[in-house]
């Protein structure tokens, strides 16, 4: 019987509470955990055994997470979750901006920081692959004819929905901010329009939602952004 290698995980922590909570929470989900207390272990940690995933807190003794955030993204491309006491708008945006792959904070349920690092791994999986088309459920997208499809049927989107759909999809399950989703559709000259966004999300949601007043794919984020589900 064939057997895969465990997910390598980095835990950088300096609470040796955490860490230990971590490391035995990961191995008994077959990941293989590896921990540093500082950001300066965790960086060369991190390039000598490159993981497939980091759990990175932001308040290290030697230096700011948000710091060491933004050199690991100068190279490492693999998951990114921040876990971290700190719970106000500004640093999860931030952190989310700087390419965490989601955030979340302390306290936390063991529950959903696993399910958060399936959802990072498996979304991890799709990049660099060449896909033909993005299906969630009854939404499918056609990424070569540009193309959309709910129930089989064509949707019509404009090019801006479409746009905007792709990103969404192409990231399922990661937190998008506001400023992100806004810079790449638009442009750096409307990473401040949120209100425009939020029209183009509710014209999209009427297109590809079953109930777009509760909708199941394009998710909000209260204050920071959208997550895309895969619905099902």
């Amino acid at each position: 019987m064939e057997t895969t290698d465990p997910h390598q995980i980095l835990i950088i922590d300096d609470e040796i509470q955490i860490r230990k909570l971590l490391e035995i929470t990961l191995s008994t989900n077959n990941y293989h955990a590896m921990s540093a207390a500082t950001a300066r272990e965790g960086l060369t940690t991190a390039v000598i055994h490159p993981p497939d995933l980091i759990i990175l807190d932001l308040g290290l003794p030697d230096e700011d997470g948000q710091s060491v955030l933004l050199k690991l993204r100068e190279w490492y491309l693999g998951g990114i979750i921040v876990l971290s006491v700190r719970n106000t708008e500004e640093e999860i945006i931030r952190a989310l901006d700087g390419g965490a792959n989601d955030y979340l904070t302390k306290p936390f349920r063991t529950g959903e920081l696993l399910a958060r690092i399936r959802t990072t791994l498996r979304q991890l999986d799709h990049v660099g692959a060449q896909v033909q088309k993005l299906e969630f459920g009854n939404l499918v997208i056609d990424l070569t004819a540009r193309t959309v499809f709910v129930n089989n049927e064509a949707v019509k989107l404009t090019a801006t929905e479409y746009s905007l759909l792709t990103l969404l999809a192409k990231n399922d399950g990661k937190v998008l901010t506001h400023s992100f989703i806004l810079k790449n559709i638009w442009g750096p000259g409307y990473t401040q329009q949120s209100q425009y966004l939020r029209v183009f999300v509710g014209q999209l949601r009427k297109k590809i939602e079953q109930d777009p007043n509760n909708p199941k794919f394009i998710i909000t984020e209260s204050g920071i952004g959208y997550r895309f589900c895969t619905g099902i």
